[in-house]
Parts: C-alpha cells; sequence; structure tokens
C-alpha cells in the first residue's frame, strides 16, 4: 500500500525529571538526549516500518538538523521529493520534559514547517496521487493540511486528520476528511471547548461531526477507542501492556490507521491494528526508537490472541 503523508519534522530535545515541575519550579533532570520529533516524521517512519511505501511532502531547514532529518527519512526508505529544504527559517525544534511515570510536557518551535505551503502541495501533487491513504496533521499551517486532504479526496483517496495540535474546527469545512482521529482532549478543542467541560464523548463527536467529516476516531489511552458515526458509537478496547513512554503513541496509532486503511481493513479491524503498534511503541523510550517493524507487531498480535484465548 502507499501512503503519502503532509508531514512535519522537529528535532527533540529531551531531559527527564523525577516529576514535571511546577509553574516557575526549577527541578534538575538528567539523561539529556536529541532525538527525532515532528508528528510527520513520525508516522512517516511507523508507517515505512509497517511496510508500506512512504511519500512525505513538507519543509525543514536548510541546517544540520534538516540534513539529519534526510538521513533518516533515506534509511527508512521514505521517498524525499516532496521534501523542501529552506534557509528562512531552521528546522523545528522540541523541548519535551519526561517524568517517571511516563508522563510529558512538550514546547515545540515550529521553525520551517511555518513556511509548507498550498504550493508545496501542488508542485508534489503527483505524490498524492500515487497514494492509497493521505495522512495529515497540524504542526504545520492549517490551510495547507486541510487543501492537501481536499486535494487527495478529488483524487479518490481516502483521508485522515490527526487534529494535533488541537484547534477549533467548526469554522472549516472538513467534508473531505473521511476519518479526524483526535485524543479526548484534542476532541474538545477542536468544538472550541475546554478540556474540562463536561461533555460526554459522544456529545463532543457529533458536535465535531457538524463540520462535515465522515466517521471521529477518538483515543482515549488505556481505555481504548470509540468510533462516532453520526448514527451509532462503537467502543474498541486498549490493549494491555505496561506504559513505559507514551509520547508518540498517537503517531503510531495514526499511521497503522493508514496502513490498515490502504491494506484494506474494515474499519474496526483498522482501529484494533492501530490500536496493538501504538500499544507497542508505548513499550520503549522516544518516538523513533520506540516504532516496531510488521513482524514485531504481527507477532505480538498473535502472543496477545493466544493470551485472549485462554
Amino acid at each position: 500500500m502507499k501512503i503519502c503523508i503532509i508531514g512535519s519534522y522537529a528535532k527533540a530535545l529531551v531531559m527527564t525529571t523525577d516529576r514535571i515541575p511546577l509553574v516557575g519550579e526549577t527541578l534538575l533532570g538528567d539523561h539529556y538526549r536529541e532525538t527525532f520529533g515532528g508528528k510527520g516524521s513520525d508516522m512517516a517512519v511507523q508507517a515505512a516500518r509497517l511496510g508500506a511505501e512512504v511519500s512525505y511532502i513538507g519543509v525543514v531547514g536548510n541546517d544540520s538538523f534538516g540534513l539529519e532529518f534526510l538521513d533518516l527519512m533515506k534509511s527508512e526508505g521514505v521517498t524525499l521529493e516532496g521534501i523542501r529544504q529552506t534557509t528562512e527559517k531552521p528546522t523545528g525544534v522540541g523541548f519535551i520534559i519526561k517524568d517517571t511515570n511516563a508522563r510529558n510536557v512538550i514546547v515545540v518551535d515550529m521553525g520551517a514547517n511555518q513556511l509548507f505551503s498550498k504550493g508545496d502541495i501542488e508542485r508534489h501533487l503527483k505524490l498524492i496521487e500515487e497514494a492509497d491513504v493521505v495522512l495529515a496533521q497540524l504542526e504545520i499551517p492549517t490551510e495547507t493540511a486541510l487543501y492537501a486532504l481536499k486535494k487527495a479526496k478529488e483524487l479518490g483517496k481516502t483521508t485522515i486528520l490527526n487534529p494535533a495540535p488541537a484547534i477549533n474546527l467548526l469554522s472549516y469545512d472538513l467534508s473531505f476528511v473521511d476519518f479526524i482521529t483526535p485524543n479526548e482532549t484534542e476532541a474538545r478543542v477542536t468544538i472550541g471547548e475546554m478540556p474540562e467541560v463536561e461533555l460526554s464523548h459522544r456529545e463532543v463527536a457529533l458536535e465535531l461531526l457538524k463540520s462535515g467529516c465522515g466517521t471521529v476516531i477518538m483515543t482515549l489511552g488505556g481505555a481504548g477507542v470509540e468510533i462516532h458515526t453520526s448514527t451509532n458509537c462503537t467502543a474498541v478496547s486498549a490493549c494491555p501492556i505496561e506504559v513505559v513512554d507514551s509520547n508518540g503513541a498517537g503517531d503510531s496509532f495514526n499511521a497503522s490507521l493508514a496502513v490498515a486503511f490502504g491494506e484494506g481493513k474494515e474499519l474496526r479491524d483498522a482501529v484494533q491494528f492501530a490500536n496493538a503498534v501504538a500499544a507497542l511503541c508505548c513499550t520503549k523510550w522516544e518516538t523513533v526508537p520506540s516504532y516496531h517493524t510488521r513482524s514485531e507487531v504481527e507477532e505480538f498480535i498473535s502472543k496477545r490472541r493466544i493470551y485472549d484465548e485462554t
């Protein structure tokens, strides 16, 4: 199957602490490391490791971080044709603080990703035309992400929007989005509500569906996933695992979902597959190092089925 990622990349600068600091507080951390980040980059790597033929459209800086990204994509077998390097802005950078309970806080300067334009999409429509599924997220200009998905739908492709970082989307026409995949917090933001507002998942999903999108796939962490259409809601259980690091699990889920749709899986089966892949990535630290290959995923699923049967 062929997947086109409408991408974002940011170099991740990571540190671990015993707990997340409070506002105005200074803590001592350790295990500083630099790793690959950005939702688009993560999705491309995970999809490629699952056996997809992956193309990537996006913008990075003409600097050392940008060159590292190109090397990563090349090593993972991702098509580089759609990647533009620029001297106008540096490659994006993210600062990540993780604690020993697998929680994290993240601040990102998107840098060159901010220059990703409709023109970049137009120049590489061939990559979208050749794809089975087109997956976008919002670490790039919203107009660019939505333009890419609209073009993809005009070309008859399956389209997925991961609305993260979340914004209010009710003023947008999302009729060209087949599947939108917020987590339960992001879902509330997409309808203009604060995360703490007391609405049921169903109420939130029905409001989001007013944007015209086809299906809301709401991820709930350890509580699994809910699939919402205008007429019903289906719950899919999470895979029980011991969480080491949840960072990047959402990107893993979305990439896996795209791969599953590209292979022709039905909706529930696709979500179950994506659940398993995302769960497995939570058993290792970081994003890219935690993404497993297709054979590893199949082994995990096989063992879990045996366990469930007993």
